[in-house]
């Protein structure tokens, strides 16, 4: 369960839902924890390098994510994320445009329906809370 110390929080929706990342990052020891959904997913302490990359995977089609951590002077940190090899703000604008997603109440349950560019990858997920 995340402690509250996230120094960098981000928002990803992927076809089967969206996904909060968070990421600890001890500037004196080098610690370095990723958690999804409230979930530990990745955990390094005591690293001596301060920057660098920690990736890892969301969703249920494991699609890689990567945190980029670079100094910016003094003390001071840098925080990024890249899904699928592309920005953040990259892959929100590639999915805009390839997908159309909505969020249907089935009896009294949430579900998000994704359609993409091309039929065959349809997916509607019943199980999601898209919240």
């Amino acid at each position: 369960m995340p402690c509250g110390d996230a120094v960098a929080v981000w928002d990803v929706a992927l076809s089967d839902g969206v996904y909060r990342v968070e990421f600890d990052h001890g500037t004196t020891s080098g610690k370095r924890v990723v958690y999804v959904n409230g979930t530990e997913v990745m955990r390094k302490d005591w690293m001596f390098k301060l920057v660098g990359k920690e990736s890892f995977s969301l969703g249920g089609a494991d699609t890689k994510a990567t945190i980029n951590i670079e100094a910016v002077g003094g003390f001071a940190y840098q925080y990024s994320l890249t899904v699928g090899g592309k920005s953040l703000q990259k892959f929100i604008d590639h999915r805009a445009k390839t997908t159309k997603t909505w969020v249907v109440r089935v009896d009294g349950t949430d579900c998000r329906v994704v359609l993409g560019e091309s039929r065959e990858r349809s997916e509607v997920n019943l199980n999601t809370d898209p919240s």
